[in-house]
């Protein structure tokens, strides 16, 4: 073959594989989509029956923080004058580890006294004159550590230090929540900020677009959202107050109102989880109904209307201090605490109820249902209601609790079906009650 032929078949073999390559890479990045770019906020898997979820927005801050971090990679090394002699061509140190192993120095390094030191020092100085001098300093320096005199009654085994088997045994697991010292303040504090947060009982009257079926329907909403995202139940209770109270104070279109509870679920999930989803995970929930910009414009209305003041008893922080001071089994506390968040979802009547009265007909229902029992003199003397006090409340709530099944929004029975809550949503109510 000659040599034409040879250089022809070899440029025709390089645009081959020059072809496969293309083809390569564009096979690699037909799969990619918009929803996969932000593999920090990667979406949850949709639930079974549930409003189709649109994909997450691109992550620019992602992208502006690589063309920073590129842009500052080509730009050249300068050398400054005073450094001029040193080599301005010279790589840049390698970066370090992240990583560096540790050795363990000789037995003699760690025993060098300061003035032995010093002495070194001074022996190093003097080492061209004598190198005698140095052999008498080194000599010095390797002199073995005098003897310890360790009583005989002192423990000198070498086990771990971090040996904890004996402190597990014999000491008790502690409740953070359970400080008696201060239960007393603590409940007198929250009954008084109740009263100072609580929203107006009949404000959905003065609303010229929403009624409170939609208001059950963005709660409904929200419990799945808690649920989709794993959100602890205070999470919840705390983004209803903010909406009521922003509804007690502001009217707003019924194109709005699920803007306002994405808002106030990210103003809760802020304020209570430790790691509270993004806003884009909240503009993803919505199906892009919203931006991302209208989510904070919303989130920072929703802070002036509040003033700021996000601390707000609920019916949860209520049921655990009654939890503490009167205990009960699992199964009413998971009980009792369906039956709070069952009057989320209606706010009449429940709204014109503070939290510690329905914290108190829920404990006393579930407790009433489970066991037999009722509201015990202990609880009595601690929140100051008796239970005649609590007999409109809890006439209420039992209404509520016979109609869940029939209720046209589902998500806290469907919550409360799972074993993690001991399957309380399938007790059924009783149809009378009895309290003692």
């Amino acid at each position: 073959m000659s040599g034409a032929n040879r250089g022809q078949g070899s440029a025709a073999s390089e645009y081959h594989n020059q072809e496969n390559m293309l083809s390569r890479l564009r096979g690699s990045l037909k799969p990619r989509t918009a929803a996969n770019e932000n593999q920090e906020n990667l979406p949850p898997k949709q639930a079974a029956n549930r409003t189709v979820l649109g994909p997450l927005q691109n992550n620019q801050r992602s992208k502006t923080q690589n063309q920073r971090s590129t842009k500052q990679e080509s730009q050249p090394l300068s050398c400054k004058n005073e450094d001029f002699g040193k080599n301005c061509y010279e790589k840049p140190s390698a970066k370090q580890p992240s990583f560096q192993i540790h050795v363990d120095e000789p037995d003699g390094a760690c025993s060098k006294k300061p003035q032995q030191v010093v002495e070194a020092v001074k022996a190093k100085s003097v080492a061209e004159d004598s190198p005698i001098t140095i052999d008498n300093a080194v000599a010095r320096l390797r002199q073995p550590l005098s003897t310890i005199d360790i009583p005989s009654a002192m423990d000198v085994s070498f086990d771990s230090p971090m040996d904890m088997s004996v402190v597990e045994g014999e000491e008790k697991v502690v409740n953070v929540n359970e400080v008696p010292e201060y239960a007393a303040e603590i409940h007198k504090y929250l009954r008084e900020m109740e009263v100072k947060t609580r929203p107006k009982a009949g404000y959905m009257k003065k609303q010229p677009d929403i009624t409170n079926s939609m208001r059950a329907i963005l709660v409904d909403w929200l419990v799945e959202v808690g649920e989709e995202y794993k959100l602890q139940n205070e999470t919840l209770y705390l983004a209803v107050n903010y909406i009521d109270r922003f509804l007690s104070s502001m009217s707003v279109l019924r194109g709005k109102l699920q803007l306002v509870g994405t808002a106030a679920m990210l103003l809760a999930s802020k304020f209570e989880e430790i790691y509270p989803p993004e806003v884009a995970e909240f503009v993803y929930i919505t199906d892009d109904t919203y931006t991302k910009k209208q989510v904070l414009r919303m989130e920072h209305l929703v802070l002036k209307v509040l003033s700021f003041d996000l601390a707000a008893p609920t019916i949860n922080q209520f049921l655990t201090q009654y939890f503490l001071n009167h205990s009960v089994n699992k199964q009413v506390e998971s009980l009792a605490m369906y039956l709070g968040e069952l009057s989320l979802v209606d706010s009449d009547p429940f709204l014109k109820y503070l939290p510690s009265q329905t914290a108190a007909a829920a404990y006393i229902l579930a407790n009433n249902t489970v066991t037999g029992g009722s509201w015990p003199k202990s609880l009595i003397e601690m929140s100051g209601y008796s239970l005649e006090d609590l007999m409109p409340c809890i006439e209420d709530l039992h209404r509520t609790y016979l109609g869940a099944a029939q209720h046209a929004q589902q998500s806290v029975q469907e919550k409360y079906k799972g074993p993690k809550y001991h399957k309380v949503s399938c007790i059924d109510a009783p149809t009378k009650l009895q309290l003692n």
